[in-house]
Order: C-alpha cells, then structure tokens, then sequence
C-alpha cells in the first residue's frame, strides 16, 4: 500500500438524464442533477483514483463526506468529479473533491474512503443479516 500517497487524481463523468434528477430520485422537484447522484459520482471518482494500486482482495467504502452543493445541473449537461488523495491515515483515505458542469463548480468537499478486506467485510454483512 506504499503506492498510496496524496496526489493521486481519479475523475467520473456522467451526462445528466432524467434517471439523474433530483424530481425522479424523490430527493426534489426539479429536473436536475440530484444531490444523491452527485455524491455517487464523487465517490467513484474517489474509487478511480486508488482502487487500481490495492492488492486483490482489497477494495474502499465511503466513510464520510462533507459537501456543498454550489449550483444546479440541467439535463443533457456533463459534470465530472475529481477527488484527490490528500491524506492517509493507516486504512483511511481523506480526498478533496469537486465537481464541474460545462460551466462551472457544482459541488466541492472532502471524502473519506476506508480500505477494506473483502473477505472479511462480506462475512461481517452476513453474519449481521443472520442475527
């Protein structure tokens, strides 16, 4: 896991259609982009950025995030993500993340991310659906 060090980049884009919309997610009633899909897209490009150097077995899950939802996306207009590694603690990966229509910043914040074993984080979900 040496090869995890701030400054790694990862980048997720999405055109928005109305699956995407803060009026067909129930999350507002407005055709654009939703809050909900939006963070989605910050985590993925979070995954894009450090996912690639874990070993096998190995994978991340969101464990925070802290955001500002700056401005509106309609439908048919692309946004992109990018976080950055800017911390790692032990299992733990902070990123700075942002997003940005065709014409401006829609979003910024900070993602944390944790390393997990898959293995071992699949045994724990099944043993809490059993009890």
């Amino acid at each position: 896991m040496a090869e995890l060090s701030p400054g790694l980049v990862g980048e997720a884009t999405l055109v928005v259609e109305e699956r995407h919309t803060a009026r067909h997610l129930g999350s507002g009633g407005v055709n654009v982009l939703a809050t909900p899909i939006m963070i989605a897209l910050m985590e993925e490009a979070g995954r894009n950025a450090v996912e690639p150097l874990l070993p096998p077995g190995q994978l991340t899950v969101g464990a925070e995030l802290h955001l500002k939802h700056l401005a509106p996306t309609p439908m048919g207009m692309r946004v992109t993500a990018r976080a950055e590694l800017t911390a790692v603690d032990g299992r733990m990966l902070t990123f700075r993340v942002e997003a940005h229509d065709e014409r401006e910043k829609v979003s910024e914040g900070t993602h944390v991310r944790a390393i997990i074993n898959l293995e071992k984080f699949l045994a724990r979900v099944q043993a809490k659906s059993l009890a």
